[in-house]
């Protein structure tokens, strides 16, 4: 069988959902990221697997939670932005998958950060509508 193409409701809110995710990553310099708004998108132990490193990083929703805290508490990260600019998006039944391109900037131990990569996201439709149930993302390489 092959996934069915996205109605326009569902793909308004896996959009929906995606980009609330990107605005509770993202903060300005002096402002608190809005990091708890990040446990409503993602069911009950839902992953967020980071695979720019030597070995992926897999955290759980509190532990990406309190990571990124930990870094903004430091003073190490002052300010973050990350935004989704290209996705495909499918969907089979109750399950959902969206292929993102995003990029991010901000500012880690006072220098420019700024990157581009892919994230890969599955979605579960559930009865209070659709949740993230895992995200595992990679940034671009020269």
């Amino acid at each position: 069988m092959s996934p069915a193409r996205v109605p326009v409701d569902t793909r308004a809110e896996l959009t929906a959902l995606m980009h609330e995710f990107f605005s509770a990553v993202s903060f300005g310099r002096g402002q608190v990221p809005p990091y708890p708004r990040i446990r409503r998108l993602f069911i009950d132990g839902g992953m967020l697997i980071n695979g720019s490193k030597a070995a992926p990083e897999i955290l759980s929703v509190e532990t990406f939670i309190a990571s990124r805290q930990q870094l903004v508490d430091s003073g190490a990260l002052t300010a973050f932005e990350e935004n989704e600019v290209a996705a495909t998006t499918e969907l089979f039944g109750n399950v959902a998958h969206r292929f993102s391109t995003y990029t991010k900037r901000g500012l880690l131990h006072s220098a420019p950060l700024a990157a581009r990569g892919r994230i890969s996201t599955q979605f579960v439709r559930t009865p209070k509508g659709w949740k993230m149930s895992s995200m595992a993302w990679d940034d671009e390489r020269p």
